[in-house]
């Protein structure tokens, strides 16, 4: 019998941001860049997106859900799924959920491993601070947590997030058996 994974308990970090920044963030000097709306990504490409950022992470809830259930969040009029190209291979994403009329929330945000360490954080996240910017909202919200990457929390705040809440939270992860259905489903492979 499978064990399954022991829960891993973490704090949850809200944030917001209620004006939009007068910064810019330029894309670093000698990186080959760009970011590109991905409207209606593949259930697969988008999985494979969600694991190779958010694996390390312990980013679990995406990759449990059914066909159905995914396609529906992530086809919604209400989110906007932008990808990052490194010397043109997919390098990371974000994810933007306007759900609420006069809320903006950057629902996912991050590189994959190979990006890391290139300057492009500050740069990626300024262009999802304005493209959460683009309808208006009364502000805008991201949340992290404590089993995020150690530099996610400084950089929201040096980008203009203010906390406003912190609360408990558990995570699941992947069970053995999850790795092996997302294998065959091809969304593990670099």
């Amino acid at each position: 019998m499978a064990r399954k994974p022991t829960p891993l308990d973490t704090t949850v970090t809200f944030l917001e941001m209620t004006a939009r920044p007068a910064m810019r963030a330029a894309l670093p000097l000698g990186v080959n860049a760009v970011i590109l709306h991905a409207e209606e990504p593949p259930l697969a490409f988008y999985r494979y997106l969600q694991f190779q950022v958010g694996h390390p992470w312990h980013w679990e809830s995406r990759l449990r859900m059914d066909d159905e259930t995914l396609a529906g969040r992530i086809h919604a009029e209400t989110t906007d799924i932008f990808v990052v190209y490194l010397d043109g291979a997919p390098a990371g994403f974000f994810e933007i959920d306007r759900a609420k009329a006069d809320v903006t929330d950057l629902a996912y945000f991050g590189l994959m491993p190979h990006a890391s360490g290139r300057g492009l954080g500050r740069w990626l996240l300024m262009s999802a601070i304005d493209a959460c910017w683009a309808n208006e909202p009364a502000r805008i919200t991201v949340n992290t947590c404590t089993l995020d990457h150690p530099a996610a929390l400084p950089l929201y705040q040096k980008l203009g997030f203010r906390p406003y809440r912190q609360a408990p939270g558990q995570v699941v992860p992947l069970a053995k058996a999850d790795l092996h259905r997302l294998a065959e489903q091809g969304v593990t492979a670099a």
